[in-house]
């Protein structure tokens, strides 16, 4: 047999040979330093015969990133014979201790276990200490490939072992791994020892998990572990996670009382506290500005829908798992509306068209439903009830690529404006081999074909994702990057050529013949929900002034300022500006802390020399920290804080 190498030279081997043969065969030394290899692209362990005429590349000790998955789940191996250890050493025997899947995952890896006594939280770094000792003691990973019998009596009092073994298919072969005394049956790959793996990792959680993820089996405790290839990556990591727990909007909301989810009302159907309305209405108001100047016309819709209507569009039952069961009314049945795009194609049906009324631009922030499981949701960025700042747009043609190029240039101006400017752009088309499609083909590749061209006349980076299309049309989604590096899918633009012809709309033409619109799809928020939650980690709840619920809070040094902090609260008022005054009996060093707890951006101190002068001393929360001005006028400052908001600086 021979293998490839990445200068294009071809290695003569024998029959059977392993990466670990390949680089002794190159140079003893390269064969101590190699890790893991990869064969035609995929990973694959020293130990594994290679498949004749693979492409092979090395990994070497210098580079272990590049096998992180084989390390991360080689640590796997190490923690499941770390509790087994741990737990001989509490007394119990190996037939107690039973393990169901430990594959390794983003970041780390997981381990399914039944224990006789489950893991607590203080174990985790007890487990890590026994750890850290099997990988002291080097212990080489073996590769062995065994009979269906053999593996069956290797775990006789293991059921999740005996269960798996027996769901292998006849015809693949059946392979354990083994390190010192412990041994789990396993595809691989792995690392060559436990020594080399790298010292990075760190055991994260315990959490419960059906067996197989099926409800009706036993529940097993599950183990998280992370693990990176240098120490500097693991503490970025841990750092980024404890960020990304104080900027969590679940959490936030709470504090700044911005929504709650009542289990009376029910799950993922966010109640809007009157702070969090604040901030909604003002997210509504600028979009609503931007599409009044783009000639966008507003609708409103109802929440449920005929089901003839939405199994015209192709939404029942194309995506029936994901929405509620119908309810019969009057001999009819109905549902709650999952999508706006069909109302708004009956919209614009409601009358006859001409070529001279295009483009119609129909907008609503209409609320719609699906069925999420619920494990699935999480606070306002999976929900079941939600609003999506809809637009469809009824075009000829010849005016498609210019609305289309509009729209582009209004959703990047809604990210700038939110200070989200790290942005991928993914167009989405139709897999060829899937049947979840509608329409004509000729069709799909010219939408397709129009989405990519518009794309590269701005010159935007992109990447097309083959399946990623809706069941009706091609789209351009806009995948955003938060400050904590999380990406996120959030405006989308679609071009679809199917609606308009199911729901069979038309415009007169100037040759007084009928022609089809295309339609476009637009929503640069996505959900105001899941739009608003990002915003919320985006910013860590410190919005600008523009954004903030509460803007402005006025702290009177004594009583005697109370008065004076009340008339300048009613000024900003009358202005237009969010301002609240503090009169409690609590000391000025403390007002000025819940101020900031509360995330207020501008605080006003008054005292006698404000007083005197109709003057305020600022203290106002930045990017950069804490801003303070004394002696500043009122009258100049309510101006300037009043430019801002409407300039949304």
């Amino acid at each position: 047999m021979h293998v490839v190498l990445p200068d294009g030279r071809q290695l003569e081997l024998t029959q059977g040979a392993t990466a670990l043969d390949a680089a002794k065969a190159i140079g003893e030394r390269l064969a101590g330093d190699a890790v893991a290899a990869t064969a035609n692209g995929e990973l694959v362990d020293l130990m594994t015969p290679l498949p004749d005429g693979a492409a092979i590349t090395l990994i070497t000790k210098k580079n272990p990133g590049d096998a992180a998955p084989l390390f991360r789940h080689s640590l796997g191996h190490v923690m499941s014979q770390a509790v087994g250890e741990y737990y001989r050493a509490k007394g119990y025997a190996d037939d107690q201790i039973k393990r169901g899947v430990g594959p390794s995952i983003e970041n780390g890896w997981y381990q399914d276990f039944d224990l006789p006594e489950p893991i607590k939280e203080e174990d985790l770094p007890e487990i890590e200490k026994v750890m850290r000792d099997i990988i002291s003691r080097n212990l080489p990973f073996t590769r062995r490939e065994i009979t269906r019998a053999e593996g069956l009596a290797q775990f006789p009092h293991d059921p999740y072992k005996q269960e798996l073994i027996a769901g292998l298919p006849e015809d693949e072969p059946i392979t354990f791994y083994t390190q010192g005394d412990y041994t789990d049956l396993c595809r691989g790959p792995h690392f060559p020892s436990t020594g080399r793996l790298p010292g990075a990792f760190k055991l994260m959680s315990t959490s419960g998990a059906y067996w197989r993820g099926n409800e009706k089996n036993p529940i097993l405790q599950r183990v998280y572990g992370v693990a990176f290839a240098t120490q500097k990556e693991l503490d970025g990591y841990l750092h980024a996670l404890e960020e990304a727990r104080r900027r969590d909007h679940r959490k936030l909301g709470k504090e700044l009382e911005l929504f709650t989810i009542d289990p009376m009302v029910g799950k993922g159907l966010p109640l809007w506290l009157p702070n969090g309305t604040v901030l909604r209405e003002e997210l509504t108001a600028f979009l609503k500005e931007q599409q009044f100047k783009r000639g966008y016309q507003g609708v409103i819709t109802p929440n449920i829908g005929n089901l003839d209507l939405y199994r015209t569009s192709g939404h029942y039952p194309y995506y029936a798992e994901s929405q509620f069961n119908p309810i019969e009314v009057d001999d009819e049945q109905y549902m709650l509306k999952p999508m706006n795009c069909p109302h708004h194609v009956r919209i614009y049906g409601s009358k006859p068209r001409s070529y001279r009324d295009l483009p119609v631009r129909l907008a609503e922030f209409g609320t719609v439903y699906r069925y999420e499981q619920s494990g699935e949701l999480n606070g306002l960025t999976r929900v079941r009830g939600f609003t999506q700042d809809d637009a469809h747009i009824f075009c000829r043609p010849d005016q498609l690529k210019r609305e289309f190029l509009d729209v582009l240039d209004l959703t990047v101006l809604v990210l700038k404006t939110f200070g989200m400017t790290d942005v991928r752009f993914r167009v989405g088309t139709r897999d060829p081999g899937s049947d979840k499609y509608v329409g004509d083909e000729a069709n799909w590749n010219l939408a397709e074909r129009q989405i990519t061209e518009a794309v590269e006349e701005v010159g935007l980076p992109y990447t097309i994702e083959p399946g990623d299309a809706a069941f009706y049309g091609p789209k351009l989604d806009f995948v955003v990057k938060d400050v904590l590096g999380r990406e996120w899918q959030l405006g989308t633009i679609q071009v679809d050529y199917n609606l308009p012809e199911r729901f069979d709309i038309s415009y007169v033409g100037e040759d007084g013949q009928d022609h089809r619109p295309i339609m476009i799809h637009r929503a640069p928020f996505g959900s105001v929900e899941r739009f608003t939650g990002i915003l919320i980690e985006h910013y860590a709840g410190d919005f600008p002034l523009w954004l903030a619920p509460r803007q402005i809070m006025i702290i009177p040094i004594a009583d005697r300022h109370n008065d004076y902090a009340w008339q300048l609260r009613d000024e900003l008022h009358a202005a237009g500006l969010r301002a609240e005054v503090d009169d409690s009996s609590n000391r000025m060093n403390a007002k000025v802390r819940t101020a900031e707890l509360s995330k207020i951006p501008v605080m006003l101190i008054v005292g006698d020399k404000e007083q005197e002068g109709r003057e305020v001393s600022v203290r106002e929360r930045t990017p950069d920290g804490l801003k303070e001005r004394k002696g500043v006028g009122f009258d100049d400052l309510r101006n300037e804080l009043l430019t801002r908001y409407k300039t949304r600086a």
